[in-house]
This record gives C-alpha cells, structure tokens and sequence, in this order.
C-alpha cells in the first residue's frame, strides 16, 4: 500500500508519559467509581455504569499492553493508536454527562496532545500494513504455528459451506482436533490430557482459540469450548472417580459436551433457574426446559444446572450440576425416551436457526422425569448446592477464551479487508491507496494486536489465581470491538461484501453473537465489572 502523509508516521508514543496518563485515566475512573457508589450503584444509575465498565476496559487494556509496546516502534506504535482510541471513547462518555461523572473545567487537558498526534488519519493510515508481532516464546509460537495450520488445512475448507447450509460439523473435523490434542489442553496430564499446570495451560487455550476461531468461529474457536467448560468444572469440584471417568474420555473426544444452564426466562440470571432435581432411589429425577445448548444434539453429555433445594431463596446456593448422559441426535432436532424402575422419561431437543454461528447448532431442551443416577452430581453428595460455583470456575476461563474467539474473527476480517482492498481497484487505482481505507486498516490493526495482547495478560493472570475481573472486561471490550472490525472489513468489500461468497459477510454476523453468549455485554458490565470495580473501591 501507499499514501502521501503529510504527518511524521515516525511518531511514537513515550512510554513514561503514556504510563503517567493511564494513571491519570485511572485516577478519573476511580473517582467515577466511587460516585457511582454514592448516587445508588450500577443497578440504579446503569447507563453510567455501563459507560464506566467500557472506559474500564479500554484503559486497562491500554495498561496491560505498555509492556509490549516497548518491544519495538511497530509495537509502540500499535499501542499508540489503541490508546488515543480508547481516549476518545472514554471522553465521549463522558461529554455532556460531566456533572455525573464529576468532572468539570478541561479535564480532557492532559490527554489531548495524545490523542490529537495519534488519532491524526494519517497516522493511523501508516499503520495499515502493519499488524505487529504476536511476541510469543518459542513454545507458545509452536502451539499457535501448529492451530494456525489446522486451521487453514481443516477448518477453512469446510467453514463457508457449513454456514451457507446451516450443516453440521464432520465428524473428521472432530477426530482430527482431537489426534492434535485440542480437546485436551486443560485436561490434566495424570488424566490423559496436556495440562501441567501454571501460565502454559491457559495461554496454550488462548492461542488455539484465536487460530481455530480465525479458521472458523462456528466449526472452529466454539469447538474446545464446551469441553473445556466441564474439564474446569470438574477439575474444581468433581469426585476423583468422576475425573478418572470424565476426563481422559473429554481429552480423546470420545465425549462431546454441551452445556445446559440457560432458560427461557433465565438467562444471565443463573440464580432463578427452575429446573429441578429430585432426589429418587439411586439417582435423580430432572424436568425442565434449558435453551441455548450449543452442540446439544451431538454431545454425550450435557452439564445440566438443576435446583436440588426448593427453597428459592437459597438462589444460587440451591444449585447442583449433573453431568446428564444422551445418545448422539440429529442436528434438526431429536427425541429421546428412557424407561426404566423410574419411570418413562423423555428428553426433546429443538434446534433454535441463527444469523451465524452456524455448525455447532444451539437447541432448546426440554427434560421430563429424566433419570440421572447419584454417580453423575458433581461432587457426589459434598456438590450438592455447589454447582453455580463450579459452573462458574468452567465460565471465568470461557470468557477470556470468547475475547480469543473474537481476536481470531477479527484477525481473519482483517486479513480478507486487506486482500480486497490491494486487488480491488476504483477509479483507476487499489483502494488500498486512498486514505480512509488505510484509516480503517491502521485501527483494525491496532485493535486486533491490543486485544491480543491484553487476552494473553489476563491468561497470565488467571494462571495465578486472578484475573477474573480483567477477563470480564476483555470479554466486554474485545467482543464489541468485533462487531466494528467485522463491519468496516465488510465494508471496505463495498457490495461485495454483502454477497454470500465472499467470508467477510460470515465474519460480519459471527461477531454478532460475541456480545449476547457467555454473558450478555450489558448484564456483563453491570453485574460483574461494575460491581467488581465497585467491590475494589469499597
């Protein structure tokens, strides 16, 4: 690509003075926080709370990533452009609602040289050629080297025709990911799996997310994730029997797992679940109906969140997980029966159709007096009223992995844009050379490698037993920066880009769904981050 700047593209941003600034964005956020916490918390003033979450996460993101942006004036560069974004965005929260936020007088003063030298347009056009190294170690470049080919070898050729006919994922596809390990990266190595613990178990997930999500978000980053959801579940809570059972056949793929939380009037709100559990001879009786159950039809089993104690008011307390066993269903839907001492029970499964998304099949189950013997509550009878805990030490690692899903679409949208854009040729030269197409280019660029990055951080964290607030905000974050670049790359396609046979427009409505599943953005900001960043200044 090329361009006349009349900019000096060599500008790159001090890293003490970027470092002072994130302080001073933080400073104001804090204060937000705290104000929040006088006027009547998130649940009150929520578009507030909403507003403060995103700013959150941008300047957060911004904080994780100075690191890297030492490495090199690509990096420096990069990061540059993300911060000044996230400026901007932070500001225009802000304006016109000062007096909520506190603020007045030009608090915006300190910021403004940055964001006015790194959101210049031809700055940011510099800037479209040039994504940045991933700067992984040499093991996690094998790992993501490796995903990145199977990807390309076995997601791609497979990925567009799934979406277009709404088909189901080959059974090829499934053993060939597990041949290669990826069912088993956070599986323990004594049952059979990859994991030895510490930073390498979830950073090894984070990377073969982002490349099988770049092959394919339906077909590919979704596939390791209900797998990996009950591995972590069980992991945290399950008997040793139940791992030595469960675990190597979810490492071997032998086992497929979805999961079965949702329902139809409750969906965030996993404490007012009303599917029940109750205790029989030898097991347990489940009826209810549990919707948005990703690969529900080819699992073997579903971990199912039932209330085990009719008290409501114990909420959440009152919640056990079983792991519910099934034959393998049509994709169009199913109808199961099972007779037995208990009774008949039946299990109906409706596939629920999606703008994207598509491979993996979400379906509304309906249980009734479904027989579940003791051996599968997780936990045994010390689980009892422990489920929503376990279920949540299966979310916290999917959501990080859903900002991978996101940085893997991204990367690929990026990529089809860039492609176009130098082929694609109007008014008698590549669109690649007129400016606002490098513009749109440069932030893709720079919001794909901070996303990266900042995923890859909170990997990190996680790994030493935090990071579950950072994860919330990189979910929050990454998934609505998603819809932007998937919009802008199928924009810079023109009409082309609305047209079926080329990906971008699959790109386009996979990203849709990033911010609705594995907490919806808005329940996401109120009742985690904010209420999280509430607790931390309390």
């Amino acid at each position: 690509m090329t361009g006349n700047f009349s900019f000096v593209t060599a500008t790159t941003l001090n890293l003490t003075t970027a470092a002072s600034l994130v302080d001073a964005a933080q400073e104001i956020l804090d204060a937000a926080t705290r104000r929040l916490a006088t006027i009547g918390g998130a649940d009150v003033e929520q578009q507030f709370a909403y507003d403060l979450a995103h700013a959150s996460a941008s300047i957060a993101s911004v904080r994780a990533t100075l690191e890297y942006a030492a490495t090199g004036d690509t990096e420096n560069r990069l990061v540059a452009a993300f911060f000044a974004h996230g400026l901007h965005d932070m500001a225009s929260r802000i304006l016109g609602r000062e007096e909520l936020w506190g603020l007045s007088g030009d608090w915006f003063a300190p910021f403004r040289d940055t964001v006015t030298t790194f959101r210049h347009p031809d700055f940011l056009a510099s800037l479209a050629t040039t994504p940045g190294d991933r700067h992984l170690a040499d093991e996690f470049a094998q790992v993501g080297d490796m995903f990145h080919r199977f990807a390309a070898e076995k997601v791609r050729p497979h990925a567009e025709h799934i979406h277009r006919s709404n088909g189901d994922i080959p059974e090829e596809l499934i053993s060939a990911l597990a041949e290669i390990g990826g069912f088993g990266l956070s599986v323990p190595e004594e049952f059979g799996g990859f994991a030895a613990g510490g930073e390498s178990d979830y950073l090894a997930m984070v990377i073969a997310t982002e490349e099988l999500s770049w092959g394919g978000l339906g077909i590919g980053g979704s596939l390791i994730t209900r797998p990996e959801i009950l591995t972590r579940a069980l992991v945290a809570g399950g008997t040793e029997e139940q791992k030595s059972y469960w675990l190597p056949r979810l490492a071997t793929a032998e086992t497929m797992a979805a999961v079965a939380v949702t329902e139809p009037d409750y969906g965030s709100d996993v404490a007012g679940i009303t599917t029940s559990a109750t205790k029989t001879d030898g097991g347990w009786i489940i009826n209810g109906t549990k919707t948005w159950c990703t690969f529900g039809a080819r699992a073997n089993v579903l971990m199912l969140l039932a209330r085990t104690d009719p008290d409501r008011s114990k909420t959440h307390r009152g919640l056990s997980i079983f792991l519910v066993e099934k034959p393998i269903g049509d994709g169009h839907g199913f109808l199961f029966t099972q007779d037995g001492a208990h009774g008949a029970g039946r299990m109906e499964g409706r596939p629920i159709d999606t703008l994207g998304y598509r491979g993996m099949h979400s379906y509304e189950i309906n249980l009734d007096n479904w027989f579940v013997p003791d051996t599968h509550l997780v936990g045994g009878e010390a689980g009892l009223g422990k489920g929503f805990y376990f279920q949540m030490a299966g979310f916290e690692n999917g959501r990080i992995q859903t900002a991978a899903r996101a940085v893997g679409l991204m990367q690929a949208a990026y990529e089809a844009a860039r492609d176009y854009a130098d082929n694609r040729v109007v008014f008698g030269q590549p669109i690649a050379n007129y400016q606002l197409t490098q513009v749109k280019l440069g932030l893709m660029a720079a919001i794909i490698q901070v996303s990266r990055q900042f995923s890859l951080h909170v990997s990190r964290l996680m790994a030493e037993g935090g990071g579950s607030l950072e994860a919330s905000m990189a979910k929050a974050y990454v998934c609505r920066a998603a819809e932007w670049v998937t919009r802008e790359a199928m924009q810079i396609h023109g009409g082309m880009g609305y047209a079926e046979e080329y990906a971008v427009s699959r790109y386009f409505v996979d990203a849709r769904v990033l911010s609705i599943f594995e907490g919806a953005d808005e329940t996401l900001c109120l009742k985690v981050v904010a209420r999280g960043l509430l607790a931390a200044q309390a």
